[in-house]
């Protein structure tokens, strides 16, 4: 299988970062300043762990799945060295699409003299396994005993809100499938804020990316990268609103705490692909937003 080109792998674009600020009384850090020659149109968000909580967890259910597998190739290797190993790869490739992951997994069986399965394969067993985890989140969520709120990044639908305010047009793209991304949206009480531009993973995956989705929404609307405004809490996103020439805002969350102080991993990674902003999560996100509209030329 081939690595599909509109997902690079990570690397670090920014080595040497200056001194960045906070706003006032606020958790919004700016990396760098920003002239802004027109006030943002369009919005792109990542889906998990940018907007929703519904998944947090699920590296443990990636890694221990993929030791596994690697396990009943007979290796020699200990659990803990397996562990390390696959943890690894996992958290390097994070923000790709589900099935980069299971295709570094299928070379890794083949480097240790096993026979791989599709990676396909392997996305569907993890995704069996992880339903399994989150099922109860999901059953929660429609019986009502959860409120949104509680599996929702902090401050989500006040930011999403406060966009469209200001007449910006917003759009989902994840690298989960895009069946679970419009049903968890829905369960959240999200899709409303999207309508039909929600995208995801798909089981052809070339076909699909997060570059591609970008792609459609500078050409169906005629306009320039620098329309555009991106929030993730992964690199793909973050590099890819920045090659487009876009505003990129980190969302460096804290998934299982929602503590509202960013993850130092998060943050150094994306920041380290060209993040213009970086913040824990939304709840200062109308300083945020007035920050950056502060930022157009002649205003």
């Amino acid at each position: 299988m081939d690595v599909d080109s509109h997902e690079d792998d990570f690397r670090r674009v920014v080595h040497d970062l200056g001194p960045t600020r906070f706003l006032p009384a606020s958790g919004v850090e700016i990396i760098r300043d920003l002239s802004l020659r027109q006030a943002p149109r369009y919005a792109l968000f990542d889906f998990d762990g940018t907007l929703s909580l519904i998944r947090e967890g699920w590296p443990g259910v990636m890694v221990p799945m993929m030791v596994e597998v690697l396990r009943a190739t007979g290796t020699g290797e200990s659990d803990e060295d397996l562990s390390r190993l696959v943890y690894g790869f996992v958290m390097e490739l994070n923000g790709k699409q589900t099935v980069f992951q299971m295709i570094r997994l299928a070379e890794e069986v083949r480097v240790r003299g096993g026979t791989p399965e599709d990676p396909l394969a392997y996305k569907q067993m993890y995704h069996d396994r992880l339903m399994k985890r989150i099922a109860g989140r999901h059953d929660a969520l429609r019986s009502g005993r959860v409120q949104a709120e509680d599996m929702l990044v902090p401050g989500a639908v006040e930011a999403l809100s406060a966009l469209q305010e200001r007449r910006v047009v917003l759009y989902l793209a994840s690298g989960t499938d895009e069946e679970y991304v419009v049903e968890e949206a829905r369960l959240l009480g999200l899709d409303h804020y999207f309508g039909d531009r929600i995208y995801g993973a798909i089981d052809n995956y070339k076909d699909f990316s997060k570059a591609m989705v970008i792609d459609r929404i500078l050409n169906e609307n005629k306009v320039k990268g620098e329309a555009l405004l991106g929030f993730g809490d992964g690199y793909v996103e973050i590099l890819n609103i920045k090659q487009a020439g876009g505003v990129a805002v980190a969302v460096a969350s804290d998934e299982a705490g929602r503590s509202g102080r960013p993850d130092a991993w998060k943050r150094d990674r994306l920041i380290s692909v060209g993040a213009d902003l970086v913040v824990p999560d939304f709840r200062d996100c109308r300083t945020l937003l007035d920050y950056l509209w502060s930022c157009v030329e002649g205003r």
